[in-house]
């Protein structure tokens, strides 16, 4: 796996969530856009089929189980499970102006769902283990549920932009201002 999705980055994380937002936002997305999301993260050139279209939209729906959990030890099962069941084979890469890192490389042939699965679960429970918590959620607005990563440092994050964390507070102050 490339940079982009290989270790507890934030980068490769945002590729995480991604994946189950647009998965959840059209349940039968196709080959080509995943692909192309695939792309744009810097995940490994698929020549992605329909019926591999279907798996990785089938597989997503277990990361989104893991993204929907707030407790950290049913992650850590779950992320086991996922780990178990699609190994991941990381190595130590060091990229151009880089220091070293984690990564989970897809072998030539690799099946594109036992990649998703082995990376992802790689990239979450490093995530976990270097934040000690779920560091990750669903959005908190009302009319959105887009899945994020939790980058923030201090209190945990519950909106999935900036946007939405406005909407929610202009809404509650023009709440309190016509009672």
């Amino acid at each position: 796996m490339t940079e982009d999705l290989a270790g507890a980055n934030p980068r490769g994380l945002h590729f995480i969530a991604e994946l189950a937002n647009t998965v959840q936002d059209d349940a039968e997305v196709n080959a080509a856009a995943l692909q192309a999301l695939l792309e744009r993260h810097g995940g490994p050139l698929f020549s992605l089929t329909e019926a591999d279209a279907r798996r990785l939209r089938e597989a997503t729906a277990r990361l989104t189980g893991i993204l929907a959990m707030h407790d950290e030890d049913r992650a850590a099962e779950a992320i086991n499970a996922l780990l178990d069941e699609h190994p991941a084979r990381p190595r130590l890469v060091r990229l151009p102006g880089r220091p070293w890192s984690l990564h989970n490389r897809a072998p030539q042939g690799a099946d594109p769902v036992h990649w998703l699965l082995s990376t992802t679960a790689l990239a979450l429970g490093l995530w976990l283990s270097e934040r000690g918590r779920c560091a990750w959620g669903q959005c908190a607005a009302p009319d959105c549920d887009h899945y994020f990563i939790d980058t923030g440092r201090r209190t945990p994050q519950r909106y999935c932009t900036p946007r939405c964390a406005t909407r929610v507070r202009v809404a509650s102050h023009r709440a309190q201002r016509g009672r």
